[in-house]
Parts: C-alpha cells; structure tokens; sequence
C-alpha cells in the first residue's frame, strides 16, 4: 500500500473581521510589569494585498499592517499580538438530536452571542473548524478546547423517556425562525474500549470562547526611538554650518531644512581661563536666518 506525504501548511487568506490585535506598551525591555494594553481595530488597519495576475483574488499571507500615529505617542516598546477574533457567549444548553440519540453537542443562543458575530452563527456550518475553549469561574481551562465539526438552526422539543412517565428536552434541526444553534464537537463520542468515558463537552450556562483557525497567533515588536538611522547621519554627514557671531550651529536634513541647533560657547574663570566648552540644545528657539541655501549664496 502507498503511503502520501502531504503538505499541511498554506498561507492564511483570513479577512480582517476575523483578526484581533492587543496592544502592550513598555517604555523599557526591563519592564516586566503591564504598563498599558489596548485592542486595535484590525478592520482599519489590516489590509490584505490583492494578486496583480487574479485581481479578485487574496494574495495569501501578505497583508498591509497601517498603524495609526495618534497610539504611539511615548518613546518605548510597543508588542502587537495578533490572533484569531474571540466570541465570548455561553451554552445555553448540552443536548441530544431526538432522530440522532448519540449526537451529542452544545445550544447556543443567538441573543448571548455579540452583534458583530451573529452572522457567523446565522449561516449554517459557517463556524465548522472553530475550537472552543472553556471557563470556569472567569478563568480560562487551560490547555483544553473541542473543535466544532458542524452547526445548524434547531429548536428543542419535548419526548417521553423509554420506560417511564418522564420527559426529556432534545432537539432537532430546523431551517430558520429560531435563535438556537446546535453545535457539534470533536471528540465527543466515546472511545470504543470505554464506551462510558464520555469526553466533556461543557455544561448549561458555562462560558466558551470561540474563536477560528484559520492562521497562527503571532507578535510583532515595534520600538519607537527618538532617533533612528536616518536622524543619526543627519549629525555625521549632513550638511552643517556655524555662525562665528553668535555661535549657533545647526544641522540640516538631506533637503537642507534646519533639523536641529546649538548655542556653542566658552565657560572661563573669573582669571579668564577655559574652563568648559558648551553646546547647548536650542530646542524650539530655532533661528530661521540660518537657512542654508541663504548662507552658501
């Protein structure tokens, strides 16, 4: 019998709707306490490139990451972690189908789910592929979650229990005017050397997070330096003058605009004696006489 290799890895085409991205700011790498964290809106910022040969299509991986000044205002290091967009709801209840007795899932109610996932619920077998990850007193399972493999509109209804006057809810699936969506799981089914080591699949009113696979959850680092490459060469072999009057010297960018200016002068004793020569940052002083093209013609 032959046996295939086959690749597993491919570029993620993922729309920005399903992108999450947390902010934290450090003014230093020894900060090891959380200083600021904020969520990004991906759908302003996250652009993905479009295929130049197949316009209609999504170059797969390539995105286009904007990020907006007005959030990296303080010198430091900024840490962006992308991952998958996060549904926070809760089951509403675990049941059975009444045709498929073995079927086991979890209900979820369309009024706990946020207004910006609904239509993810809405469109059948939409979410097949999500994982859903539990909590237990507002804390994360750590290290557990079940892959959903199926979702469609249901309704419960009430049937009699095989050998007494009792009655069970259970559900079945329906096309449209409900609010409750079953869910499948995997694993749920036991295995077939245990046949009662049912796998947990959640409980009535716990709450889930649901979130996609569709890419990897993956950090970028963003320094944000007073100065970089360009403003250091600036000082070394930028354009400079020195004013012999006054003694301003200033710098100029590759355009000849004045980048930054200094007081130079001489700090003597009362015998008349260098003691200290100074430069001094001029700040906002600047004096636009110096302008570079003015002096060299």
């Amino acid at each position: 019998m032959a046996i295939g290799t086959y690749g597993t890895v491919r570029p993620s085409d993922v729309s920005p709707e399903d992108v999450e991205i947390v902010m934290v700011y450090a003014p230093t790498r020894d900060q090891t306490d959380l200083i600021s964290q904020k969520r990004l809106d991906a759908t302003t910022i996250l652009k993905p490139y479009f295929d130049s040969e197949y316009p209609t299509e999504i170059l797969g991986g390539l995105y286009n990451l904007t990020l907006p000044a007005s959030e990296f205002t303080s010198l430091g290091y900024y840490t962006l972690y992308l991952r998958p967009a996060q549904i926070r709801t809760k089951i509403n209840d675990c049941g059975v189908l009444s045709a498929l007795p073995n079927v086991k899932g979890i209900v979820v109610n369309l009024d706990d789910v946020p207004d910006d996932f609904r239509n993810k619920f809405e469109v059948p077998q939409e979410l097949v592929g999500y994982r859903v990850e539990y909590l237990n007193n507002s804390q994360k399972v750590p290290n557990f979650f079940r892959i959903i493999t199926s979702s469609f509109f249901c309704e419960p209804i009430v049937t009699n229990e095989v050998n007494t006057s009792q009655k069970s809810i259970r559900y079945r699936y329906v096309d449209n005017n409900t609010n409750l969506v079953f869910l499948t799981l995997s694993p749920s089914s036991s295995p077939s050397n245990k046949t009662n080591a049912t796998p947990f699949i959640g409980q009535p009113n716990q709450s889930i997070i649901i979130s996609n696979t569709y890419f990897n959850p993956t950090t970028l680092e963003i320094e944000i330096a007073e100065h970089d490459i360009s403003t250091l060469a600036i000082g070394l072999f930028g354009n400079q003058t020195k004013s012999v009057e006054d003694g301003v010297y200033t710098l100029y960018d590759p355009s000849n605009n004045i980048y930054r200016q200094y007081n130079l002068f001489e700090v003597r004793n009362q015998f008349n004696e260098l003691l200290y020569e100074v430069r001094e940052d001029r700040n906002d002083d600047i004096d636009i006489s110096k302008n570079f093209d003015n002096i060299i013609e």
